[in-house]
C-alpha cells in the first residue's frame, strides 16, 4: 500500500485552535491508511516565515497551510497578517496549497482575499466544525476547491468592481492605526509620502469615508477585517 505523505503548517494566533486542527488532521490519517501527515504549528508571522524558509532551504515540500488572517504580524512590519503570509507562500512556495480559516465575514474583505490569493479552501470560522476541516483537506489534496456555506452565500453578493486594496494600502492602514504620522511612513511603506496620501485618499473613498480625519478610516478598515 502507497502511503502519501503530506506537510502541514498550521498557522493561528490561538495554540488551543492550533491544537484542535492538528487532532482533527490526525484523525484523518488514523482513519485513512493512505494518509501521513507531518504537521507545524506556528502562532505568528515570524514562525511561520521561518517554516516556510526551512522549507526553501531544505529542498522540502509543504504540501499545505491552514491560515488564519488575522496573524500577529512581524517584528520588522513587512509581513502584517496571514494574507500577508498567503502572498509570501504563493511566491516562494507555489505549489503549497492554502486553505483560509478565518472569523471575517464582511463581503468586501472575503472578495478581497480571493482577489489576492485566490485559496483553494476558505473556511469561516462559524462554518467550521470537524466534518468541515476534514471535507476541505480531504478535497484539496484530491486537487478539487472547498468553500464553506457562508464564503459561497457572501461570494454570490455582488461588490463594487471598482474596489480594489492591495498589500501596500494595507500596510497603510497599519500604519494608521499604529499613529504613524505621514512623514514618518516612507520609512516603513516603499512609497513617496505623495504616493501615500494619494493612496489614503483612494481608501477613504473605497470605505465612503467622509470624515476629514484618520479615525473614521482606521475604525471601518478593523470593522472589516483589514487591519
Amino acid at each position: 500500500m502507497r502511503i502519501e505523505k503530506q506537510s502541514v503548517l498550521i498557522a493561528d494566533n490561538c495554540p488551543l485552535i492550533c491544537e484542535t486542527y492538528q487532532n482533527i488532521i490526525s484523525k484523518i490519517a488514523r482513519l485513512n491508511p493512505n494518509f501521513s501527515f507531518n504537521t507545524d504549528i506556528t502562532y505568528n508571522c515570524n514562525g511561520a516565515y521561518d517554516i516556510v524558509k526551512k522549507t526553501i532551504e531544505k529542498e522540502t515540500t509543504l504540501n499545505f497551510i491552514v491560515l488564519d488572517l488575522k496573524l500577529s504580524p512581524s517584528n520588522n512590519r513587512k509581513i502584517l497578517s496571514g494574507e500577508d503570509l498567503g502572498l509570501l507562500v504563493r511566491k516562494l512556495l507555489p505549489s503549497t496549497k492554502i486553505i483560509i480559516c478565518t472569523d471575517c465575514n464582511d463581503n468586501y474583505r472575503i472578495h478581497s482575499v480571493f482577489k489576492s490569493l485566490n485559496p483553494e479552501g476558505f473556511i469561516i470560522k462559524n462554518d467550521l466544525t470537524s466534518k468541515e476541516l476534514k471535507n476541505a483537506i480531504k478535497n484539496i489534496t484530491n486537487n478539487i476547491p472547498y468553500y464553506s456555506k457562508t464564503v459561497l452565500s457572501l461570494l454570490r453578493k455582488e461588490v463594487s468592481n471598482n474596489f480594489s486594496i492591495d498589500s501596500l494600502d494595507r500596510k497603510i492602514l497599519y500604519e494608521l492605526s499604529l499613529g504613524s504620522k505621514m512623514k514618518e511612513m516612507p520609512n516603513y511603506i516603499p512609497l513617496s509620502a505623495a504616493s501615500i496620501e494619494k493612496r489614503k485618499r483612494h481608501l477613504k473613498k473605497v470605505f465612503n469615508v467622509k470624515a476629514k480625519g484618520d479615525r473614521e478610516l482606521i475604525l471601518i478598515a478593523k470593522e472589516k477585517g483589514f487591519i
